[in-house]
């Protein structure tokens, strides 16, 4: 009889045992499939947001206030008064591609340095739960490329906005527990821009074309 006891007393334990193991291999399973991937988006969120703040304060304490658009291309019209030629100056939009690079890549670099926390209730949507915050690293991946492209918009009859952008493509890699992920920032900073009264040119010249400066780690 005692024996027997022993023996029920065992399978129970068995049991108990087997139940704890499913319960907590169920936790784990729905935390991996409702949880991490709100985490993951949340956290992504705001890598991206630091990355990109980080580019813009770059640009607007690298590139002069005073710079204006005649600074970077030169329009050349007829007796006419009509745009015959739109002339990039490359030396002046390498110099502050080299600049800009160069300087987002420091940004990037000290950004890694510090450890970035999310409030675990932003991942829920909720105010009114206490949780604690994940730490988020951000570790520079690659090189800083820095191109410029223009865009041509009519504003009216006879008159085209011309818009040059400075654009800025970084990848990092996003470290949060047990995850981690690669990530494209991509920026578009407009940094100069003028109206054009008559006809655009069918051609201008010596606007760089894309991957016009990659600086490396």
């Amino acid at each position: 009889m005692k024996y027997f006891m022993i023996k029920i007393k065992r399978k129970k334990l068995i049991l108990w045992i087997i139940a704890i193991f499913l319960l907590i291999l169920y936790i784990f399973r729905y935390i991996d499939k409702n949880i991490v991937p709100t985490v993951k988006a949340v956290a992504e969120i705001k890598a991206r947001s630091v990355t990109t703040e980080a580019i813009n304060d770059t640009i607007k304490n690298k590139i002069r206030k005073d710079i204006d658009y005649s600074d970077l291309i030169f329009v050349q019209y007829d007796n006419e008064g009509r745009v015959t030629l739109m002339q990039a100056n490359t030396v002046l939009i390498n110099s502050i591609a080299s600049e800009v690079a160069l300087e987002v890549q420091k940004q990037l670099e000290k950004i890694s340095e510090s450890i970035i926390k999310v409030p675990l209730s932003n991942a829920f949507n909720s105010q009114l739960l206490s949780l604690p915050s994940i730490k988020i690293k951000i570790i520079p991946q690659g090189s800083v490329s820095v191109d410029f492209a223009t865009e041509f918009e009519s504003t009216g009859i006879n008159q085209t906005r011309h818009r040059i952008y400075i654009i800025v493509v970084t990848d990092i890699r996003m470290i949060i527990p047990l995850e981690s992920e690669n990530l494209r920032v991509t920026t578009n900073i407009p940094i100069a821009e003028t109206i054009i009264v008559g006809d655009v040119p069918e051609r201008y010249v010596n606007i760089p074309d894309k991957n016009l400066l990659n600086i490396s780690d």
